[in-house]
């Protein structure tokens, strides 16, 4: 476990390898690019935290209330806010634990601060593979609806989607436990960021061939000059634009720590890859920064559910 206060323990057994495998500092004889690392003070994952705390309690609140919003499109959309609240939550906590036992207010055992520390760094995959996960499912829930949407009630039942939200609930808490169990088996680190690949080039299919329909409908409108369809088309536009905002933002702020996890199979000893090391802590404060972001674009995106936010 790293030392508190030089290097934050959330996701520690990913950040970690054995020292003769990745030197985080440089040698003193050894010549290499100046680093710039990034310091992020404890009071602001803890401000960050409590801000994503409080916006995914509202999202899901706002579900919860409204019954024109509990249809599977949205329980996929609350289900990510879960995993953002998973992110708050973890991070919350360690900073809480962090300041106390630097303050020495709390005392306990390194045992005891270990498992804690195993609690939440599988608490924060958890949350990262099942937002992966709910992204694709809302993805494909949009994808139906656009190039099916005469069997969309059919195909995508509220059962079925309860069953596939379950799914991933299982596969996101066994994979997360398999990863921190066996971090230091670079197998491990290439599943992980393999899986990332994957979820981003599905989307990123499918929102540009709704982004593409979407595209040629509008054309086919402005040159029959009607005006009895543009507000399903613009509406089914809207929902592409909204999401592929959601996959960009997800990948700015989740693309720098794959990155990490890349380097550690593909240059653990480089200089280089040295320095990027060094700014673990920022690439966690895009996590966060991920969870803050996305309840506000739900807000802004949904009329109803900004409605909704505002009667809560």
């Amino acid at each position: 476990m790293p030392a508190l206060g030089s290097q934050r323990w959330l996701l520690g057994s990913l950040n970690c390898t054995p020292p003769a495998t990745l030197p985080l500092t440089l040698a003193p004889n050894r010549t290499g690019p100046q680093c710039l690392e990034v310091s992020i003070p404890d009071g602001l994952f803890l401000s960050l935290g409590l801000v994503s705390l409080v916006e995914n309690v509202l999202v899901v609140a706002a579900i919860s209330k409204n019954r024109n919003l509990h249809s599977p499109m949205y329980y996929f959309i609350c289900c990510l806010a879960m995993s953002d609240l998973l992110v708050s939550v973890s991070n919350v906590l360690e900073t809480a634990v962090m300041l106390l036992l630097e303050a020495g207010v709390l005392a306990t055992r390194a045992a005891v601060v270990q498992q804690l520390d195993n609690v939440i760094d599988v608490l924060i995959c958890s949350s990262m593979v099942s937002s992966l996960c709910f992204l694709g499912a809302i993805a494909v829930d949009r994808y139906i609806s656009i190039f099916y949407a005469l069997r969309y009630h059919s195909v995508v039942t509220l059962p079925r989607a309860w069953r596939i939200i379950a799914a991933i609930w299982v596969a996101s808490i066994l994979t997360s436990v398999l990863s921190i169990t066996y971090y230091n088996h670079t197998v491990i680190l290439l599943c992980l960021v393999g899986f990332f690949i994957a979820m981003l080039a599905l989307m990123a299919v499918l929102y540009v061939h709704m982004l593409a329909r979407a595209c040629q409908h509008a054309r086919g409108i402005a040159w029959l000059q009607k005006r009895q369809r543009p507000i399903h088309q613009g509406f089914g536009l809207k929902g592409a634009a909204t999401l592929t905002i959601l996959l960009g933002v997800f990948f700015l702020c989740w693309g720098p720590f794959f990155l990490h996890l890349l380097l550690i199979v593909l240059c653990p000893q480089h200089p280089t890859c040295g320095c990027i090391f060094k700014n673990f802590n920022l690439f966690l404060a895009l996590i966060i920064c991920n969870a803050i972001v996305d309840p506000l674009i739900y807000a802004f995106r949904s009329q109803e559910l900004r409605k909704t936010l505002q009667e809560v």
